[in-house]
């Protein structure tokens, strides 16, 4: 599984066990917060109507009830009114209070309820026994199964001379705030989808956003481990992020720099070693054969050898210091407009080849360094002139492609074989005839890659082309 859908994943899974966790407390507490309140209420209100019923009760003869008296009419009028009224946008059209009486002996003296329980016994319920004995009273009793059914009651004493004289209860059906209780799971329940909601959105965007890092980081990682195709590896700058990804991406870039720099170094020991080994054997060659007493014109021949192989061994050294000095450069210091076919004529000419080269009419301006670009067509004439046969044609082409300028060089030697065109530009590789260290292609190809360009090799029957492509 992606490293993305495993965090979104997590994320939605933390997000919604605690969305359900803070959910459930929120809608199960709505109920029994709001009965409480209801209860506070009850409590006011049996209290009051106990200090109201409290002379007629205390007066009340036994055996009577309080059915014909003034508290009995009011509570009577009370439950006949009219309501229709909007209480936060919800409508009550009934009132739902009722209102229960008892003398001293838990005896129904009064009752508002349909059908009435006057005379009743209710001496043994909760409400008035405890309220009786000097207690706050309260129940909730079903009058169904449905829990919608079950009806509040709440006990006051009625006190007349300091004296309990009797209780009063007042009783709510739970059916008449039910409304409210579920508008309010209502609202909880969506404003909790809705914040779930945001944030599984924040974590759609956190989980992006960390993905997209990481991505950058493999990327780098994957751009350090392959080789470019220029003439080293080039890999991009490490990504610039924040924390420890960022910490993680430059001390991958250190790690790339060291091993980088070990391995170029010990490629490049290898090479020179190698390189090396051909002219110093002729050179000690040479030189033991000169101990001995020969022929002038040996000794003329040897002398000869020794200084060809020493230029040699100068030029390779030259050229290598000329790379080193291209290879440390990750730009071009300036540029500018560079004619490269009068340029070509030049080197030409300087390596006694003028009248060889042919030039076409079209013009091949380019924006570059201009020394630059005549260090690596030096190396590209030199390199032909070094493989073609004497006076045979060093033939230009320019061609435009859209926004590319392609200059090709073609001479008419042996050419190379198909299985090293691919391996052309690579220091010290060499078609194994002699002539060459293959380190001035390789500067050829650093040029060519600061200029933003590359070099190709194409087989031109007879000979090789050489294309230096230009932005």
């Amino acid at each position: 599984m992606h490293i993305g859908l495993r965090l979104f994943f997590a994320f939605a899974a933390i997000t919604g066990l605690a969305a359900f966790f803070v959910l459930r407390v929120f809608v199960t507490e709505i109920k029994p917060s709001v009965r409480e309140v209801m209860e506070d209420v009850m409590v006011d209100s049996a209290n009051l109507l106990a200090e109201v019923a409290a002379p007629e009760l205390a007066a009340l003869p036994a055996g009577g009830t309080l059915g014909d008296g003034p508290f009995a009419g009011a509570v009577r009028e009370y439950a006949a009114r009219e309501v229709d009224v909007k209480i936060w946008g919800l409508q009550k059209t009934t009132l739902d209070l009722r209102v229960v009486v008892t003398d001293v002996a838990g005896r129904v003296v009064f009752d508002s309820g349909t059908p009435p329980a006057v005379g009743q016994d209710y001496s043994r319920w909760r409400d008035v026994l405890l309220t009786l004995r000097g207690e706050y009273g309260a129940r909730t009793t079903k009058s169904g199964p449905s829990d919608q059914s079950s009806v509040m009651h709440v006990a006051a004493p009625v006190r007349s001379g300091g004296r309990t004289v009797g209780v009063l209860v007042v009783a709510k059906p739970l059916a008449s705030i039910m409304p409210f209780v579920e508008r309010a799971e209502h609202k909880v329940l969506w404003a909790g989808v809705l914040l779930l909601g945001l944030s599984l959105a924040i974590g759609v965007v956190v989980t992006l956003w960390a993905v997209h890092a990481v991505r950058r980081l493999r990327a780098y990682a994957q751009a350090v481990g392959e080789t470019a195709e220029g003439p080293r590896r080039t890999p991009p700058p490490p990504p610039a992020l924040g924390g420890e990804l960022g910490e993680l991406a430059q001390a991958m870039d250190r790690m790339r720099q060291r091993l980088e720099g070990r391995e170029q170094l010990e490629h490049q020991v290898r090479a020179l070693t190698h390189e090396l080994k051909t002219p110093l054997a002729g050179i000690r060659g040479a030189a033991e054969l000169l101990h001995e007493d020969l022929p002038e014109a040996d000794r003329r021949r040897f002398v000869q050898q020794v200084d060809a192989q020493a230029r040699r061994l100068q030029a390779i050294v030259e050229q290598m210091l000329e790379l080193s000095k291209l290879e440390s450069l990750q730009a071009l210091p300036t540029r500018a407009p560079v004619d490269l076919n009068a340029l070509a004529l030049e080197v030409a000419q300087a390596h006694g080849a003028g009248e060889r080269l042919r030039l076409p009419a079209e013009p091949a301006v380019v924006m570059g360094d201009g020394e630059r670009l005549r260090l690596a067509l030096s190396n590209v004439l030199a390199n032909a002139i070094a493989h073609a046969p004497a006076g045979t044609p060093l033939e230009v082409q320019v061609r435009h492609d859209g926004g590319t300028l392609e200059w090709s060089l073609r001479d008419h030697g042996p050419g190379v074989p198909d299985y090293a065109l691919a391996r052309l530009g690579e220091r010290f590789f060499s078609t194994g005839e002699g002539r060459g260290s293959g380190l001035g292609l390789a500067i050829v190809r650093q040029v060519l890659w600061l200029h933003g360009g590359s070099v190709g090799f194409e087989p031109a029957a007879p000979g090789l082309r050489v294309v230096l492509r230009f932005p």
